[in-house]
């Protein structure tokens, strides 16, 4: 069957109701087959275009015919055959992408006759980019839609003229002349209609401004003038005409100058008062246009729960976390929601119910423009009509009006919800009470809060920092400080947690895009006194790391822990995003790891400080973040180590103490040696320069702080040896092999490390080498009064003053537990195969005491008292105390772990076996 049989066959089907379709039926009948069957695609239209205009039309005519015959045929796939809404939106962007590389080219080849070609500095031809805004820039483009486009020229500069000097003119003039004639060719109405209406109102300045401007002049726009909502617009912007221009290298430097403008690198709450004012004034010129006029309330774009409504809530979140969320820069709304939810931005079902009332909106805005082809979005009055729209998309007219009301319905609660919309939640419960928006002054701020924090502020108020801000930020301080007094008096906030707040506010009063933030997010704010309330050490930490601030917002906050494999997948996905747009350098990657980082320890620290991890959990938890980071700083390093040499490096990190012992605390430095095992010929030198790279990727400070503190102390011959030594070399000193070989505090050492990273054979060999250092045969007298020796030292080193307990150093202290476990470990895990284990000073004491080492129950008071040292150790590191106490608060632990020592280090037990 031809296509024009095939087109005649649809004359009485679902689309022939169409005035559009039937118009176009009768007129084009005849140009039906010059489009390939099929949902069309670029080749077709293009082939098409060609065909008109080998007969002898000229291109506008050319361009025009082409936009009804693929109008018409998307009616019939859409209409007749449930075409998809991606698809159909696919088919009109390429429409559009075909018709303005046409015209981009028409119009430089009728410019270039007249004044030459128009040159950047070097001399080469500077080149005019079209960008498509809006849902053309996000390929989301539906039948009615004009195009929005901006046009920026590459450079300024001069045309060369013609042969005889005459038509010279601007690169300015030139290309303000190319806009015009685009337009021209797309936009104008002519007896074939139009290609696409044509706005050019989002450039800068609007209808005030060029036509055209220079890509600097766009930046210096962007960076003095550009307006809140104007990101909004920018962030759907990409070039999409001419299509030589399309994947160049020079479209990347444009990229670089709207990128900074669209996401901000710090969590920017200020845009919702932005987004609020858009949202009100495209709502009050909906409500004009509806005066007297009540059919035209029912918009599906522009009314309450339409479509602007759900591509503003996800904007909005892109805006706000795009600047730390690379993998949320994308165009497409549908695709933008999916990665919201994954990303933990937005409730799956929420995800889900916007996506689906996006589909059916848009499913059902097409159908209102098939039926006369205009650029309206407001249901039909006509009963006839509203039956034919139904009946396209496989319902009858009663469901699909409850559908309809129902998607928007879901809609308009998810965008109150995320802008605070008219309806206000009431509740009665603790931490309920909100404030109201009435203006407050500090008088009446001050008046309500208790003593010491009325105190506080009154002096704070005096300062010259709180006198300079804004309007804006001081009325917005003013609101987080009326909501702190109100949960300081229903009791669902302390005194301490409020002062703390001030403390913490003080050192950010110029960045207001948190005083936006708390005022936006009121349980982020109730969260973070709570936090701050319970413990000091959270405060220090969010003023090193503000922008950590955001992971209160995330309701899985608290009931979950770390996830090693979601953190890896978030990490590839950002990457990913940032390779897309050829951000991906090393500042940028270092960066990326230092804000996954901060964020993590800050989720662990909240549930921490909650009651809600054990200390040993919050201690796995920090280790295996160590151990995830270092895989991945490694092989991002490698990627960018210009040595490089194979697809992985044979490189074994050798985690000791905390790190070895999975006892991580907040702020500990990783104590690590690096071992290789490459045959290369140059291995040593190659190694050495990539352990010295990857050193500074793990510690040096950039924007967003670092990663780890390292100490390398512990490789082979101390700080006087090589930084990364062969797994050969590293074995033999460990295993006493040759003169070079190591000492028993070494040795002891070697009792909680672990190979933190390296292939499997390097695990395995680890594995190994450890096995025969700890199980060689000792002479225990000769041992014990080595560890002995090493014990005296370091108490020598840690002695404290009066007569305090140190939790950590002092006698009956945790490193008495210790050195009390390796020492048994390296006298009896011979004969022992249960203490050869990592399993950490609390499983190993068990162990020895099922053992026999130790006598009945010495093992197992010893591990529990070595459990309360850490907690008491731990909870006065969160509250910045000190770690020393009087003597009679720990005795019962200082018993037995005296106890212990005791059981160990005796005579019986030192004599030579």
């Amino acid at each position: 069957m031809t296509h024009a049989t095939e087109a005649t066959t649809h004359a009485g089907g679902l689309a022939a109701h169409s005035r559009l379709y039937q118009r176009l039926h009768r007129r084009y009948d005849t140009a039906w087959s010059l489009l390939a069957p099929g949902m069309p695609g670029r080749a077709a239209m293009a082939a098409a275009c060609e065909q008109l205009l080998a007969q002898g039309k000229d291109l506008p005519t050319s361009l025009r015919i082409l936009r009804q015959l693929v109008v018409e045929r998307l009616m019939v796939l859409d209409c007749e055959h449930g075409a998809p809404l991606d698809a159909v939106c696919t088919a009109l962007t390429t429409l559009a992408e075909v018709a303005l590389d046409r015209a981009c080219r028409q119009a430089r080849t009728e410019l270039d006759a007249l004044h030459g070609a128009p040159l950047a500095p070097g001399g080469a031809p500077a080149q005019l980019w079209c960008i498509g805004m809006g849902k053309l820039g996000a390929r989301e483009l539906n039948v009615s839609s004009d195009v929005d486009l901006i046009f920026i020229y590459e450079n300024d500069g001069e045309t060369t003229g013609l042969a005889d000097g005459r038509g010279r003119i601007s690169n300015h003039e030139y290309f303000v002349r190319a806009v015009k004639r685009v337009g021209a060719l797309i936009g104008d109405q002519t007896a074939d209609g139009f290609v696409f209406r044509v706005d050019l109102a989002l450039r800068p300045h609007g209808h005030s401004g060029p036509l055209a401007i220079s890509l600097p002049a766009l930046e210096d726009y962007l960076r003095l003038h550009g307006r809140e909502w104007e990101r909004f617009a920018w962030l759907k912007s990409r070039v999409v005409a001419p299509a030589e221009c399309v994947a160049q290298p020079q479209v990347q430097a444009l990229r670089q100058v709207v990128l900074p403008f669209v996401f901000r690198r710090y969590l920017d709450y200020a845009v919702f008062d932005a987004l609020r004012a858009l949202h009100r004034q495209i709502r009050q010129d909906a409500q004009r246009r509806c005066a007297g006029h009540p059919e035209r309330a029912n918009d599906v774009k522009l009314s309450r729960g339409g479509i602007r409504e759900i591509e503003f809530t996800v904007q909005l979140v892109q805006v706000v976390r795009g600047g730390q969320f690379p993998e949320l820069r994308c165009r497409p709304t549908l695709e933008a929601l999916e990665r919201l939810a994954r990303a933990g931005l937005m409730p799956p079902e929420s995800s889900e119910a916007l996506a689906q009332a996006y589909v059916f909106l848009r499913r059902v805005e097409h159908r209102i423009q098939y039926l006369d082809d205009q650029q309206t979005h407001v249901l039909p009055v006509s009963d006839e009509d509203i039956t034919w729209i139904a009946h396209t998309m496989g319902l009858g007219c009663c469901e699909f009006l409850r559908q309809l009301d129902a998607h928007r319905e879901r809609v308009a609660h998810e965008f109150d919800e995320l802008l605070g919309g008219p309806p206000k939640k009431t509740c009665s419960g603790p931490g309920c009470k909100q404030a109201d928006d009435a203006p407050a002054d500090w008088d009446a701020v001050i008046q309500a809060q208790p003593a010491a924090v009325a105190e506080r502020m009154r002096q704070w108020r005096e300062q010259p920092r709180v006198q300079q801000l804004s309007d804006k930020a001081t009325g917005r301080l003013l609101r987080i400080l009326r909501q702190t007094g109100l949960w300081l008096q229903d009791g669902s906030a302390t005194e301490a947690g409020a002062l703390r707040l001030i403390a913490w506010l003080e050192l950010l009063l110029r960045r207001e895009s948190y005083l936006a933030l708390l005022v936006e997010r009121p349980l982020v704010l109730n969260r973070l006194i709570s936090l701050l309330g319970a413990a000091r050490w959270p405060a220090h930490y969010l003023q090193q790391h503000p922008g950590v601030i955001d992971e209160l917002a995330s309701e899985a906050l608290f009931g979950e822990r770390f996830d090693a494999q979601a953190f890896r997948q978030e990490l590839h996905e950002r990457r990913a995003a940032l390779a897309s747009t050829s951000e991906d350098d090393e500042e940028a990657l270092l960066n990326l790891l230092r804000r996954a980082h901060h964020a993590e320890v800050f989720r662990t620290l909240a549930r921490d400080v909650e009651g809600r991890l054990t200390v040993e959990q919050v201690a796995d938890d920090l280790s295996l973040l160590a151990d995830t980071l270092l895989s991945i700083t490694v092989h991002w390093c490698w990627e960018h180590f210009k040595g490089r040499h194979r697809e992985a490096p044979q490189l074994a990190i050798i985690g000791y103490g905390k790190l070895g012992g999975k006892e991580l605390g907040y702020g500990s430095d990783l104590d690590i040696v690096f071992a290789f095992d490459d045959t290369a010929d140059n291995a040593p030198e190659l190694y050495a320069a990539f352990v010295r790279k990857l050193m500074s990727w793990l510690t040096v400070k950039t924007g967003e702080g670092d990663l780890y503190e390292i100490d390398t102390q512990l490789r082979p011959n101390g700080n006087s040896g090589l930084l990364v030594t062969s797994f050969d070399a590293y074995a033999a000193y460990q295993q006493q092999r040759g003169s070079n070989t190591a000492w028993t505090w070494e040795h002891q050492a070697m009792t909680r490390a672990r190979c933190v990273l390296g292939s499997d054979a390097l695990h395995a060999r680890f594995d190994a080498v450890r096995e025969a250092v700890i199980t060689a045969p000792r002479e225990r007298a000769q041992l014990a009064h080595e560890i002995l020796a090493m014990r005296e030292r370091l108490r020598e080193a840690h002695r404290a003053s009066g007569a305090l307990f140190d939790l950590k150093h002092g006698q009956g202290g945790m490193v008495d537990v210790e050195f009390a476990v390796q020492y048994l470990v390296l006298a009896h895990s011979a004969t022992h195969a249960g203490l050869r284990e990592n399993k950490g000073n609390i499983g190993l004491l068990e162990r020895a005491e099922q053992a026999g080492l130790l006598p009945p129950g010495v093992g197992h008071a010893a591990a529990d008292a070595y459990r309360t040292l850490r907690q008491a150790q731990h909870r006065a590191r969160l509250n910045e105390e000190p770690t020393r106490v009087p003597p009679q608060q720990l005795a019962q632990e200082r018993r037995a772990v005296l106890a212990l020592w005791n059981a160990v280090f005796t005579a019986r037990e030192n004599a030579p076996g």
